[in-house]
């Protein structure tokens, strides 16, 4: 069932512009109905996989190479669900009321939005690495295509474009982290690595490239920035991609394979370090803007940084923590982004100095707001508070030195958190002195519906927290508790008077009183805006391989035959020349001639070859060229390879004839008029012997390493019996390589148009209607001076 939705999804996709052409309402709400149902049937699920049934599925696509489509659906998937397929169903139902009936991007917004949602629950449920890897990718194509938009607009293309080299540069390396883990365990399935992790060498070279990966994918620092450019997005693609789904990917890999690896000082430092520093730098940032929309891109960046800490350092009571904000976060988030969508629908602007008046206005929006805003900042009674607090618990039953630097961070976090909460609400719904209060035209129940939704849940799960203590704890239990407090500890709303509820109480009061001093707080982050940030270093980075590349295309593509068959050359002996000089092996049984006949065609070649060198004619030097071509065509005869013997024929045929129509119209003789420096010539000469004698010996020595038929062969004979050829030859090129030889008829009929074109355009000059008609080739003359 779980691969049936996942294909579903993709298949829906695939048929939304049909339905959107008519209606785009309908498109939007088919859209979300499959997501809808994917909520249900994992909540249907949730008793027996919670009760340690996982649910588990595969497919293989490719069985002789090992490779399936491997799912399973756990405690820590069911979580994800709820935020992939629950608030994308929201969000599906907001869009079809956000986008105008005559939207020119409503039809690709909604195949790509379910597109998205369809990867990202295959990424949540797989239980192989590849098969991770391949939606891990279909999700970053799907984000670049709708950050893009149509492309119309340069915003769109300059974010698009950064959050897909970002991503696809993590997404790269993740994948030879993938290939160096499950080698070195034995597996590629994620279950069994965790069952029983790898150790060495390769694992930890693995476990640094995946992180890469992991810090790409949810805009950790220095790879941040692309996140809030991607905001140029319409607002429900940011409140679906970058507050609940996409961004969470990086958060969920780090959770999946926490079990496995937090144990090694490689993967829980650079997650907590970075971890920490991206809660501080997004938070700050966030506190400087002006938009709604960016000041929510980076209080995700700042939350994901927050997140990335709690799964990183592997503690059962972190991990409860981290999957209890996963869930806050996706709904808090999803909230603020549409009631920001909402905003800017109505007053037409989202700039917190142009909104003035619009909490009275709107009370109802204004309320929702401040539930999820609420919950962000970890105010009670909100799921968020009920996570953060148990956040703050976690590092201080920890303790140590670790403990306490992390526990310092997250409060210093939670700080910013609190005052960009509040600086959200102000920014929204104040009325600001100097500034006309704003007019909203009226929000239609489709804008606000879903996001009531969205915020009610947040303040549900925080009054009964034991509901979402049920998911949180079931993935918690998995990682080992360090401390019989610890083991103990289960989520609800109120423990009592302890030090985890006065560091709560300590983040809300020192957010408030940052957020009095707002504008000197936002004057100050103003000015401490150096030129040297992680947005510029993305933009010199890509500028500087730009440069690379228009310098090395110039010293390469020279417009030089010689210098680019040159470069091949060297290639050829620098790289596997040097493995045939360092390993090689002479057969010891190889003849110097195999027949006499091979004598006098070797003869023929080297002779063509020799004297083409001092050929002065172009004519000359093709006819030459054929020659060396036929012999060669000779020696496969006689070896036994009728098949290639004809085929050379027929490209050596084709190639002359075509090289003759093209001589039509240069100058008989080659256009150097003195000859090159012997210098030029020696070195020319030498190069072409090395790489000659490589090619050679190469071909020996490969030849002479096989021992026995390859196991391909064998099957060819075997099977072409059953093909009704009598040429086992005939069978294989009919039947086992059909499309590799409908290719190749291909080529030969494409060869054959040219050839035919050039017959047509180098025709002699004719009379038509009485007059002489220049067809633009050659004289006869010139054509006589040509065949000699």
């Amino acid at each position: 069932m779980l691969l049936a939705l996942v294909a579903a999804h993709l298949v829906l996709a695939c048929a939304l512009p049909a339905v959107a052409a008519r209606s785009t309402r309908a498109a939007f709400g088919l859209a979300a109905v499959l997501p809808a149902v994917t909520l249900v049937w994992a909540a249907a699920m949730a008793p027996a996989v919670l009760g340690g049934a996982a649910v588990e599925e595969n497919l293989a696509w490719a069985p002789a190479l090992h490779l399936t489509f491997d799912v399973r659906l756990d405690a820590l998937a069911l979580v994800m669900i709820v935020l992939v397929s629950g608030v994308g169903a929201v969000i599906l139902a907001y869009s079809a009321f956000y986008f105008g009936r005559r939207s020119p991007d409503a039809s690709r917004t909604s195949a790509l939005l379910l597109f998205f949602a369809g990867a990202m629950l295959g990424l949540v449920v797989a239980d192989d690495l590849l098969t991770l890897y391949v939606f891990w990718e279909l999700t970053s194509i799907a984000s670049f295509l709708l950050v893009g938009q149509s492309g119309l607009h340069r915003a769109n293309r300059r974010a698009a474009v950064q959050a897909l080299l970002v991503t696809v540069f993590g997404g790269l390396s993740m994948l030879l982290g993938f290939v160096l883990v499950g080698e070195s365990a034995g597996t590629y399935r994620i279950s069994a690595i965790v069952a029983s992790p790898p150790t060495g060498g390769a694992v930890t070279a693995g476990i640094v490239l995946i992180l890469l990966g992991v810090l790409t994918k949810s805009a950790q620092a220095p790879f941040h920035p692309w996140l809030p450019a991607a905001m140029a997005a319409p607002t429900p693609v940011s409140g679906y991609l970058h507050a609940a789904s996409m961004v969470k990917a990086g958060v969920f890999l780090v959770a999946r394979l926490s079990p496995a690896f937090a144990s090694s000082a490689e993967w829980w430092l650079p997650l907590v370090v970075l971890g920490l520093a991206t809660m501080l730098i997004g938070g700050w940032r966030a506190l400087g803007a002006t938009d709604l929309k960016r000041l929510l891109a980076f209080g995700t960046v700042s939350q994901l940084g927050f997140l990335m800490v709690l799964f990183a350092v592997g503690g059962r009571l972190a991990a409860v923590a981290g999957a209890a904000l996963l869930l806050a976060h996706g709904l808090f988030k999803a909230t603020l982004f549409l009631v920001v969508g909402t905003v800017d629908k109505v007053t037409g602007t989202r700039e917190i100095g142009a909104l003035s008046g619009l909490g009275r206005a709107m009370p109802g929006l204004a309320a929702a707001s401040a539930l999820a805003a609420a919950s962000m900042a970890g105010i009670p009674p909100l799921l968020g508070f009920v996570a953060k607090e148990a956040a703050f618990e976690a590092f201080l039953l920890e303790g140590g030195l670790r403990g306490g630097v992390v526990e310092v961070g997250l409060v210093a976090g939670s700080v910013l958190t609190v005052a960009y909460s509040a600086r959200f609400l102000w920014g929204a719904f104040a009325t600001k002195p100097g500034v006309d209060p704003v007019t909203p035209a009226p929000a239609s129940p489709g804008l606000t519906v879903p996001l009531w939704i969205t915020s009610l849940a947040g303040l549900v799960l925080g009054l009964v927290a034991p509901v979402a203590a049920v998911l949180a704890e079931a993935y918690g239990d998995t990682l080992p508790a360090r401390t019989a407090e610890e083991a103990g500890y289960h989520l609800a709303l109120w423990h009592g008077f302890n030090l985890a509820l006065g560091l709560s109480a300590v983040a809300l009061a020192g957010g408030l009183l940052l957020h009095t001093g707002r504008d000197r707080v936002a004057a100050l982050t103003r000015r401490l805006h150096h030129r040297v940030s992680a947005q510029r270093g993305y933009e010199l980075v890509v500028s500087g391989l730009e440069r690379l590349a228009v310098l090395v295309t110039g010293r390469l593509q020279v417009g030089s035959l010689p210098v680019y068959l040159a470069t091949v050359l060297l290639m050829v002996i620098a790289l596997p020349g040097i493995g045939l000089v360092l390993g090689w092996a002479w057969p010891a049984d190889v003849p110097v001639v195999h027949e006499w006949i091979q004598i006098p065609l070797g003869i023929v070649v080297v002779a063509a070859a020799l004297a083409m060198v001092r050929a002065r004619r172009r004519f000359t030097a093709v006819l030459l060229v054929g020659a060396v071509g036929y012999g060669i065509g000779g020696l496969f005869i006689v070896d036994g390879a009728p098949d290639l013997a004809l085929a050379q024929f027929l490209v050596e045929t084709l190639a002359l004839v075509a090289f003759v129509f093209v001589l039509r119209r240069l100058p008989a003789h080659f256009t150097e008029r003195r000859r090159p420096r012997r210098a030029i010539q020696v070195r020319k000469g030498v190069l072409a012997a090395i790489a000659g004698i490589t090619v050679g010996v190469f071909g020996i020595v490969l030849s002479g390493a096989r021992t026995a038929p390859a196991t391909a062969s064998e099957e060819f004979v075997r099977l072409a019996p059953e093909t009704g050829a009598t040429n086992i030859i005939s069978a294989i090129l009919v039947d086992f390589r059909a499309l590799d030889t409908v290719g190749e008829i291909t080529v030969l009929l494409v060869a054959a148009s040219g050839t035919a074109s050039l017959v047509l355009a180098t025709r002699h000059d004719r009379r038509r209607r009485g007059k002489v008609r220049a067809s633009g080739s050659g004289t006869p003359a010139h054509e006589k001076e040509v065949s000699g």
